[in-house]
């Protein structure tokens, strides 16, 4: 492992790591049961250092911004790495949001150059004809039936990649206090809310952690969060490469090929969100049933053995050999799990624990990086979200009678603000601490204990942020005299956190019907995206709070509907849910 102390950015950092660990597997990429692609740490240097020579070619320099619309594979990091070499800016987005999501995003971070893949880049209908400006897109795995537009804007990224010259590409150093990221926790539909991180929150974090959890030489971290997430972007990326560990991609999501990677492809380590867990538990709890009543008898009884022998710490020699067949069928050589983004099931967590599969459960947000507190498995803990890392100081502010307060945190990986947004940026930042909008205490051994939320989002079990703002737009045109979407815990702070939903607050015409604004709140809503769906509507008579300039007071309106309504004055919206969720990473 490479200390982070004597760096100032993350290029310099990876470019030594690529040189140190030359000879080793840096990248293997899967199609099904398939090895696609295999690469050392040299071979990823090289073709990152192409990409960096294109970009120096362009004048991509210090500070300027390239924006990367990608799935997991080899291209991603080597993107990123050609993009931090050059000393710009990496503007990481979710490849799952739509075109016009995307161009929303794109339009706001101004990026110079798209970097994505064939399959995205046919639904930037705006970047296909020009419209947002880029100096140069580099679209991946170009279809021949359907070529890039011969513009001099569109290039083919695994032409440039994999090309034969080795021409040098000069690097340019950067600072600490330099932008590394524009990283977007939310602004789908409303404002972007883009976080600016620099290379010092980088460092400062992958030091904390590769304190307490290294990777090293041998390690195969599986990779399949997406790589904007904070979470892969720090282990699926910078501390895999910093410690000379082999980054495993999986280019089909399908459940059965992910089984297929962890069962054969000796992997050691991967990091997901709850979701992911709880179709690992069925998928577990489908096998036992099909071994047969006393297999299952005896898994029980290993299981609490397991169980009563690990109390202190994990001992996965122990684990494995009491436990052989649950650990065959989640992955032999598994290690350790790291779960965030979202709330952890305690009982769920505790059960794999006891299977002895660690499952290390943290807490963090975009806007502090990745993690500020993780369980330290000494012992574990699932009702808790861990210890604060070294460096991060917590307090809970305005606790009542039992220590309940909202969570301010400050940390050297705490965002430098929200880019263009000093209003906001105002409203979380404060004297160097940051406004987490989480409730919860500090037990007396400093573990802490989430309980509900303040602030107006909500966290889905796969781990996507919903900011409720972004969701009045899919509702905009209602007929009614005025409406808002607050998330549950907003409206009535101290709901489980995996209880919350999304509010319509809705002031009707003198005229309305309830039920004809219920009927057309469902159809609409049958067209979003589940963990983007009313649940439930609250008719308000009062006129919604404004400002002079007719902004809605978010936090004014939620106090008054507080005093007056309880969670059961919600209406219902008819919706079709499916009673499972898929898992996709």
């Amino acid at each position: 492992m490479i200390p982070p102390d004597r760096y100032q950015s993350l290029g310099e950092l990876l470019r030594d790591a690529f040189v140190q660990f030359k000879t080793e597997t840096a990248l293997v990429e899967l199609r099904r049961k398939r090895v696609s692609e295999e690469l050392t740490y040299l071979e990823t240097k090289r073709r990152g250092e192409r990409i960096a020579k294109h970009f120096e070619d362009l004048g991509i320099g210090a500070g300027d911004r390239v924006a990367i619309v990608m799935s997991n594979q080899w291209r991603w990091l080597t993107a990123a790495y050609a993009a931090f070499y050059r000393g710009a800016v990496v503007v990481p987005l979710d490849y799952k949001l739509s075109g016009e999501e995307h161009e929303i995003l794109l339009r706001h971070a101004k990026p110079k150059v798209l970097v994505t893949e064939y399959a995205e880049w046919r639904d930037l209908k705006a970047t296909r004809e020009g419209a947002l400006g880029f100096e140069r897109v580099l679209v991946s795995e170009v279809s021949e039936r359907d070529p890039l537009p011969e513009d001099g804007v569109h290039v083919d990224f695994d032409s440039i990649a994999c090309a034969e010259e080795r021409a040098r590409a000069t690097f340019v150093p950067r600072k600490r206090s330099d932008q590394a990221t524009l990283v977007y926790s939310s602004g789908t539909g409303g404002d972007p809310k883009g976080c600016i991180l620099t290379h010092d929150n980088y460092l400062e974090q992958y030091r904390t952690l590769i304190s307490l959890y290294p990777f090293r030489v041998g390690h195969r971290y599986f990779s399949v969060l997406p790589t904007n997430h904070a979470i892969d972007f720090m282990c699926g990326f910078l501390g895999a490469f910093a410690c000379g560990a082999t980054v495993v991609h999986q280019r089909t999501l399908r459940p059965e090929f992910l089984r297929h990677a962890l069962q054969n492809e000796g992997i050691t380590h991967m990091a997901i969100v709850p979701l992911i867990l709880e179709a690992f538990e069925r998928n577990l709890d489908e096998k036992i049933e099909d071994a047969g009543k006393i297999r299952e008898a005896f898994l029980d009884v290993a299981q609490s053995l397991n169980a009563s022998l690990t109390l202190d710490r994990p001992r996965k020699w122990l684990s494995k050999r009491l436990l052989r067949p649950v650990h065959n069928a989640l992955g032999p050589d598994l290690k350790r799990v790291y779960i965030g983004g979202a709330f952890v099931d305690p009982a769920r967590a505790q059960r794999f624990y006891d299977l002895g599969i660690p499952v290390v459960i943290g807490y963090g947000l975009t806007e502090a990086g990745t993690v500020l507190t993780v369980n330290d498995l000494k012992p574990f803990r699932p009702d808790s979200v861990g210890r604060p890392l070294e460096g991060v100081e917590i307090e809970i502010r305005n606790a009542d009678a039992e220590g309940v307060g909202e969570v301010w945190v400050k940390s050297r990986t705490v965002f430098a603000g929200y880019e263009g947004d000093p209003e906001q940026t105002a409203e979380v930042l404060q004297d160097g601490w940051l406004r987490t909008g989480d409730l919860g205490y500090l037990d007396p051994s400093q573990q802490l204990h989430l309980v509900g939320r303040s602030k107006n989002m909500i966290v889905t079990a796969g781990g996507k942020n919903v900011y409720p703002e972004d969701i009045e737009t899919a509702f905009e045109g209602l007929d009614c005299e005025e409406f808002a979407v607050c998330a549950s815990g907003f409206l009535w702070p101290g709901i489980a956190l995996d209880e919350e939903q999304l509010v319509l607050v809705a002031r009707l015409k003198k005229e309305g019907s309830e039920a004809d604004l219920l009927t057309e709140i469902a159809k609409r809503n049958r067209s979003l995206a589940d963990y983007k769906r009313i649940a439930g509507v609250l008719f308000e008579t009062e006129e919604f709070p404004r400002t002079a300039s007719m902004k809605l007071k978010r936090r004014p309106l939620a106090e008054a509907l507080r005093a007056r309504f309880e969670k059961s004055a919600l209406q219902n919206v008819q919706e079709v849910r499916t009673s499972r969720v898929e898992v996709r990473a």
